[in-house]
């Protein structure tokens, strides 16, 4: 098999430490040399991941999957819209996506094949790793965590493995499993980043370790490292640490005041368009994978707006806040899906980040997902909301060689069911892998050499590959 063409430039004698220590860690903890490069060689067509995680239970029937015929009183309210694909229809809370749909394709028959994900924490987990979180065995990583570890970072001033803002009620379900701690995701952290004064914390270090003292504390690091032979395993904290202080490419991939103000009004103003449009500029300076996973914050123009993810237990039609708990509903802190701090900004910011990366000519690399955990009943409540739904809901996709203006999978009338082409979470996480040139066919290890196999309980989309 001929070597790759990074490991022949290597070849002629640009080979550095770290590279080799990561082909080394590669061995230890479950492939071979041999293994690492033919996983490194193998044909992708993604280079990138950028997951929107819209976490709460979506309603796959206001969005993604009209139901006109549905029975008067459970139907949406939104009216379907066509798109710029005759023949494929969102609903009218999509205008802006509708006019980009020749670039995104549309799974409308995702669904849980068991029970037990069914809450927000198991089912964030599930969608966050694409493993079933009571499966038997070790915990299962994060799919950016695996992507790093097997992959590797783009970008060694930064993480392979970042997620945008990451404080959310639901952000702690993030797994490294039996990885190392190394493939921990990084979370960027702030309440509202539309804030101009929004910074990532710890980008410089302390005032009296500026300039050359810190790189003289870091060549002392090296040569105590090379006396060690236990010292290996913290090598890729202290030198991603030591390149995120130093580097001056970090400061400006998480600065969103660079963007223009026409940038800025494309992906619409607030918290959810300052995430996307940040989750692009961290793909475009390198970050292997990319997760944004927005709740709008709590703001004087949002009185009552304590916890905006989309758990429409109650008023999902109402024009603004749903107000408190009634008989224990479990709506309140949100405002309906309709208000543009729920879909407005969500279709304005969507849309804009799939046409800013097709412009930036970034989406042919980037696989773009747009997922949430499970859908929302096909019945309205007593309290006209909708409840958890496993049973169908709708994810989409874009970039990365995906054909757009494709419809895959059909749930029935009321939107209840799947009648075709069903897919699950582990379906999901087999595309990545697959778009990603991963093998799944070998295994990782865990520190005491068991060998784990991942994604190997889905089939990757074939209509997406």
């Amino acid at each position: 098999m001929p070597l790759p063409d990074w490991f022949a430039r290597r070849s002629e004698g640009a080979w550095n430490r770290r590279e080799f220590a990561r082909l080394a860690s590669a061995s230890v903890l479950g492939m071979s040399l041999p293994s690492a490069l033919a996983a490194t060689a193998r044909n992708a067509a993604a280079k990138n991941v950028l997951v929107i995680l819209e976490q709460g239970g979506l309603s796959h029937l206001d969005t993604w999957d009209p139901k006109p015929e549905a029975v008067a009183e459970h139907r949406s309210p939104f009216k379907p819209i066509a798109t710029n694909v005759p023949g494929i229809r969102f609903t009218e809370l999509l205008p802006h996506t509708a006019r980009i749909a020749d670039k995104i394709a549309v799974v409308r028959s995702m669904h849980h094949e068991r029970g037990g994900a069914d809450a927000h924490p198991n089912g964030t987990q599930y969608v966050l790793s694409g493993s079933h979180p009571s499966n038997p065995g070790p915990t299962m990583p994060d799919l950016g965590s695996t992507v790093s570890h097997v992959l590797g970072s783009r970008a060694r001033h930064l993480p392979p493995y970042v997620m945008v803002p990451g404080n959310h009620e639901q952000a702690a379900e993030t797994r490294t499993g039996f990885l190392p701690a190394s493939t921990r995701v990084f979370k960027t952290g702030g309440r509202d980043l539309s804030d101009p004064k929004w910074k990532l914390d710890g980008l410089r270090p302390r005032a009296e370790f500026e300039g050359s003292r810190l790189q003289l504390r870091h060549d002392l690091r090296g040569s105590l490292e090379s006396a060690s032979s236990d010292s290996h395993g913290m090598n890729r904290f202290y030198d991603q640490a030591f390149d995120m202080l130093t580097s001056p490419k970090v400061a400006e991939a998480f600065d969103l005041n660079r963007e223009s103000p026409a940038t800025r009004e494309k992906y619409g103003a607030g918290h959810r368009g300052a995430c996307y449009l940040l989750g692009r500029k961290l793909v475009e300076a390198g970050v292997r994978f990319v997760t944004v996973d927005v709740r709008w914050p709590l703001t004087k123009e949002t009185p009552g707006g304590t916890n905006m993810n989309w758990d429409h237990h109650d008023l999902i039609y109402t024009d603004g806040c749903c107000g408190t708990v009634r008989d224990k509903a479990g709506g309140e802190g949100r405002y309906g899906i309709g208000h543009w701090v729920m879909m407005g900004s969500t279709d304005r910011a969507f849309a804009a980040l799939v046409d800013d990366l097709d412009q930036r000519g970034l989406l042919a690399e980037t696989l773009v997902c747009f997922v949430t955990e499970f859908g929302r009943t096909p019945r309205l409540n007593k309290f006209q909301g909708r409840d958890h739904w496993t049973k169908a809901y709708s994810i989409a996709f874009a970039g990365a060689g995906v054909r757009g203006g494709q419809v895959i999978g059909k749930t029935e009338k009321d939107g209840g069911h799947v009648q075709d082409s069903p897919h699950t979470p582990e379906d999901y996480a087999a595309t990545i892998y697959e778009k990603l040139g991963i093998d799944r066919t070998q295994p990782l290890y865990t520190a005491s050499n068991r060998p784990v196999y991942f994604g190997q309980d889905g089939k990757p989309i074939p209509e997406l590959i």
